[in-house]
Parts: C-alpha cells; structure tokens; sequence
C-alpha cells in the first residue's frame, strides 16, 4: 500500500516543494481532514473514486474526482465528463486494490495512468495557486500539504465543471393532439 513516505519519496525525486503534516487525530476518511487541521474544507481536498460504465466498449473502469473536503461531484457531470454510461461510487476493496491507497484516504498523486482524474473547476476558480492545500497521504495519522498549482500540476488532473449539468428540455415522445 501506498502511504505518505512513498508520497515524499516522489514528491523530492520530483523536487517539488511539500510538507506531510502529522495529525492530532487519526482520520477515517479524508472529509475529516478540515476539522483534524482546523482549515476550512475548501483548503483540504478529497480524492473520490468512481467506477464507470464505458459507453463504447462496455468496460469498466475508474476515475478519480478531486473536490473539497465534504464537496460531492454531480455523477451526471461525471458521467458526461467522462463519457461514461454509468457512474457510481467504487467499492473500497476496489478502490485499495486499483489505486493501493485506503479507500476514504486517497491522495491525488501517484494513481494509475490509465485512470482519468478530474478535479472540480470551482477549486481551481476560488483558491490561489500559490495557496497550500491539504490532502489524505493513504494513512490515517498524516496529511499532505503543498501547493495548489504544483498540487494541479503533479496530479495532472483535468479541470471539469462538476456542478450540477443544466437541465435539458426534451420533445415529448408522442405528440400532444
């Protein structure tokens, strides 16, 4: 499992500058990270882990969404993000096997390639990209803290609009005489 020593062992071999904070609680999942550092949640980001339905090839695979702690993605914008046919959230024996992170503490950094990442384009809208943000290091006891845009950088996570989509009018299927 991946954990916060392999988290700072890539982050110095990457020279980026970082600090792995250690925690006055033990978290259980990572929307307890604003209360365990006394920040507010839009400076403590979660890494929530879907799985998805391809609509082409009828696969399955899964993808990463970077929010604030407590935040949740609309799954229909994920689910258009992604070009998805469904979406819902991974099993956490799925999500420790695939990205050997705990369920619930996934960082955003070190998943695998083939993963698509997003991250909610109103973190990128409202925090500087020179402010330190916060993140689960896999472990119960540390967090990760860094700045956003190497935080963006790093994860190469893809800016998405992950509010709510606009309702859409349809034609209703028989005419009306």
């Amino acid at each position: 499992m991946k954990d916060a020593l392999t988290i700072h062992r890539a982050l110095l071999e990457w020279e980026a500058v970082h600090e792995i904070v250690r925690l006055p609680i033990a978290l259980t999942h990572a929307d307890e990270l604003p209360r365990a550092l006394g920040l507010p949640p839009e400076r403590c980001l979660v890494t929530r882990v879907y799985s998805c339905d391809d609509v082409y090839r009828g696969r399955r695979f899964l993808t990463g969404v970077i929010v604030p702690a407590g935040g949740r993605p609309s799954m229909e914008a994920v689910r258009l993000t992604v070009g998805a046919k469904t979406v819902h959230p991974a099993h956490a024996d799925v999500v420790n096997a695939v990205t050997e992170y705990a369920a619930g503490l996934v960082c955003p950094l070190l998943l695998p390639e083939d993963m698509p990442l997003l991250i909610d384009q109103r973190v990128m809208d409202t925090l500087p990209a020179e402010d330190v943000v916060y993140t689960a290091t896999g472990e119960a006891s540390t967090a990760l803290g860094i700045r956003g845009r190497t935080l963006y950088a790093l994860s190469r996570a893809k800016p998405a609009d992950l509010s709510k989509p606009a309702p859409t009018t349809r034609a209703p299927r028989h005419p009306v005489p």
